[in-house]
């Protein structure tokens, strides 16, 4: 009888290390590598809607660089984290005219905003260069210029500035919630 309840211990201690290792992993899981967020309001439509719920990969740029029109989160200077599209890398020329972008002098096709643009009368993006709302020529080493999709009610690099590097999570790149939205974002 003895050896019963030194074998029910037994089991009993191996369940619960292995619930606090799981435990662990997960939470290592989460602060480390991949995590929820919640969409806050419109200024990503029509690519995120408000509500959307989406994974956030956190070791994403600490193996490789950020890319033009990737969509990050970031810690915003109000302390909140904001998700917008990367539109400028360290030392890229930006401009609008004419609702188009311009990157270095080339115009550059932005396919993700055609449904949003359909339903315009007039343009999405108004005409500005990064010195007009940064005071700068070009993107500084180490920082991103981002815009959220809907450009005319979205808080972004027009008048929050340049995302340094190290106040970005990471890329946000699928919807998991709603179901009928689930996808992959490229």
């Amino acid at each position: 009888m003895n050896s019963k309840r030194t074998a029910d211990k037994k089991d009993s201690w191996e369940w619960i290390r292995a619930l606090v290792i799981a435990f662990i992993l997960a939470g290592a899981v989460r602060y480390f590598i991949f995590a929820p967020i919640v969409v806050d309001g419109e200024s990503m439509m029509p690519t995120l809607h408000d509500r959307d719920r989406m994974i956030v990969n956190k070791i994403s740029y600490n193996i490789g660089d950020a890319e033009r029109f990737d969509i990050i989160v970031f810690e915003a200077v109000e302390g909140r984290d904001y998700i917008k599209r990367v539109i400028g890398l360290p030392g890229d020329k930006i401009e609008y005219k004419d609702d188009t972008l311009y990157v270095n002098d080339e115009p550059i096709e932005e396919p993700y905003l055609d449904p949003f643009k359909n339903g315009l009368d007039g343009d999405l993006t108004y005409d500005f260069d990064l010195t007009g709302v940064t005071g700068q020529m070009t993107v500084p080493e180490d920082h991103l210029f981002v815009l959220g999709d809907n450009r005319q009610h979205s808080k972004d690099s027009r008048s929050i500035g340049f995302v340094p590097m190290e106040k970005v999570v990471g890329e946000a790149n699928i919807i998991f919630w709603p179901l009928t939205d689930l996808q992959v974002m490229e």
